[in-house]
């Protein structure tokens, strides 16, 4: 009985306190200091090179040897797999970018007890929109392989990537072959342009504007919307899917992919939280349910409504006869 109200003690300390260990991250990513420990470095050399405190320093590179992401040696700080992998520049899988997104999260939601009082927004962080975009390609990377996977893109040749960031998925659409329009904000496109050029990814084109009033193109065979719903309101959304499904061509596809969302809105976590972060920085926004995305396909004209679970994400799936 002891031993079980110990775990429930430490695993709900734990629940309050993740704090401690995410702020240490996103400072030591502030600072670049994984970049500048490289293949070992010791606390007075570091702060030497980034003129920072001594004490605070090594407490610092301490911590982050206990979370795992840099091994200590006597005096001598490395960088471990873990580190090697997520937060270096060049890496596959860097997350740099989200890590600076996140930080700016930080700041706006330490707004939330004002925004569950007023329902208002309080995007306070200011927000790096080229940072920003950089971020959605680093979530984006993790998830890409299985959500084109899921995707049945027999008979696809030309394919709308909405709203679709940095490009991520239009460059791995374009990899099978299909002719892709990336379509999203100017500023944003300005981006995407260098990702994509980066990656050596051909056959996408790229256009500009407002998807709520501009004209998207067409017909495609598939459009895919990953993470767009979730930024605006249940009437944005009806509106946006109806004039996606006139894009499509027949016998064409709409792919809703977003964050998954129980009936009853109470999980999984990733979802719930998800639904938190809206609320923190969008006036309508929110997770929605498979169901809800489903009905809306269904009003937009689609039939054969299918859902598949892809881990904390969901592909809703509609078709034109």
């Amino acid at each position: 009985m002891k031993r079980a109200k110990h775990d429930a003690a430490a695993a709900f300390a734990q629940l309050w306190g993740g704090f401690r260990a995410s702020r240490v991250l996103l400072t030591a990513n502030n600072l670049r200091i994984f970049e500048q420990v490289g293949a070992g470095t010791s606390a007075s050399g570091l702060a030497s090179v980034l003129r920072t405190d001594l004490r605070a320093t090594e407490i610092l590179l301490d911590a982050l040897a206990a979370l795992g992401l840099l091994k200590k040696q006597k005096v001598t700080y490395s960088l471990t797999p873990l580190a090697k992998q997520f937060l270096l520049p060049g890496s596959p899988a860097y997350q740099g970018d989200m890590l600076r997104h996140a930080d700016t999260l930080w700041k706006s939601w330490s707004g939330l007890d004002e925004v569950v009082r007023s329902g208002m927004p309080n995007r306070t962080g200011e927000r790096d929109h080229d940072v920003f975009i950089r971020a959605m390609h680093n979530n984006a990377l993790p998830r890409v392989r299985q959500v084109i996977s899921a995707l049945d893109l027999r008979g696809v040749r030309q394919a709308l990537d909405l709203g679709g960031g940095p490009g991520t998925y239009s460059i791995a659409l374009a990899k099978k072959g299909i002719a892709v329009t990336l379509f999203d904000l100017p500023n944003t496109i300005d981006v995407a342009r260098e990702i994509v050029r980066t990656a050596g990814a051909k056959k996408i084109s790229f256009r500009g504007g407002d998807f709520h009033f501009d004209d998207i193109g067409g017909p495609y065979d598939l459009v895919l919307l990953s993470q767009i719903l979730h930024s605006h309101g249940p009437l944005e959304n009806r509106a946006l899917l109806a004039k996606t499904f006139e894009a499509l061509a027949p016998g064409g596809t709409i792919a809703v992919h977003e964050f998954s969302l129980d009936d009853d809105r109470a999980g999984p976590l990733p979802g719930a939280l998800f639904s938190v972060n809206m609320v923190v920085n969008t006036s309508e926004g929110r997770s929605y349910t498979a169901r809800e995305i489903g009905s809306w396909l269904r009003e937009a004209g689609c039939s054969g409504i299918k859902t598949k679970r892809l881990g904390d994400t969901v592909l809703v799936l509609g078709k034109k006869k």
